[in-house]
């Protein structure tokens, strides 16, 4: 079974592993370029979320609570949510360079540049990024929110992601010029694009990118679209 990459809209993603696991990153689900066809998950194995902003974490406890899944987020975002509903033993906290194991799924924390905030304004944390290591050693770069850093390059060089997925409206984070540079620190020859066209404000577009970055497959996907990993 090969994995697939589904965007849902803004920086959330529904990742199905070859192994057969169903992982939400960063789910939420009611925002306003999710497809009515998403809204409502069948299932979830796992949910990885890279910040406490609520257009990212918002959502997290109520799924958590629907399907007992783990959630996996850097430690004091964990707690946080651990205090707001997440169950202790699915709360799992770590830390930027630590790499926890979910169901045979291999999450590792890695560093972003963003600012971190929970819902009702507690603090949480540090912004992170994932580097996700599949059952069949597909490794995916999920950047967060962020903008482009030099050591994205150390990230190229240890873990040599098949695929990123980096942010692009610009405003909040990089635009398509920073992201080309990012791509081009990490060596990656596939990205797909997030946190574009949710508000007029997120203004950076895929085909920008594209053009900023030639030899480089950038997914110019919608909302409810998919990539095989």
């Amino acid at each position: 079974m090969a994995g697939s990459l589904t965007w849902l809209g803004h920086a959330s993603f529904r990742l199905d592993t070859p192994g057969g696991k169903r992982v939400y990153l960063d789910p939420w689900l009611s925002g306003p370029t999710c497809p009515d066809s998403e809204r409502e998950p069948e299932r979830i194995d796992a949910i990885a979320v890279t910040h406490g902003h609520g257009d990212h974490a918002g959502e997290v406890v109520d799924l958590h609570r629907r399907f007992s899944c783990p959630v996996v987020a850097q430690v004091e975002l964990a707690r946080w949510l651990g205090q707001a509903g997440v169950a202790d033993d699915k709360a799992v906290g770590f830390n930027k360079g630590g790499t926890v194991d979910v169901g045979g799924v291999r999450f590792t924390l890695t560093h972003a540049f963003h600012s971190s905030s929970t819902p009702d304004g507690g603090y949480a944390g540090e912004a992170a990024g994932f580097v996700i290591t599949l059952e069949d050693s597909t490794v995916v770069y999920a950047a967060g929110d962020t903008c482009v850093f030099g050591d994205m390059r150390l990230i190229g060089e240890l873990y040599e992601p098949d695929l990123a997925i980096l942010p692009i409206g610009d405003h909040y984070t990089m635009g398509p010029r920073e992201a080309a540079k990012a791509l081009e620190l990490l060596g990656v020859k596939r990205c797909v694009p997030c946190h574009w066209g949710t508000f007029p404000l997120l203004h950076g577009r895929p085909e920008q990118l594209a053009e900023l970055a030639p030899g480089v497959d950038v997914a110019q996907i919608q909302p409810g679209e998919t990539v095989a990993l």
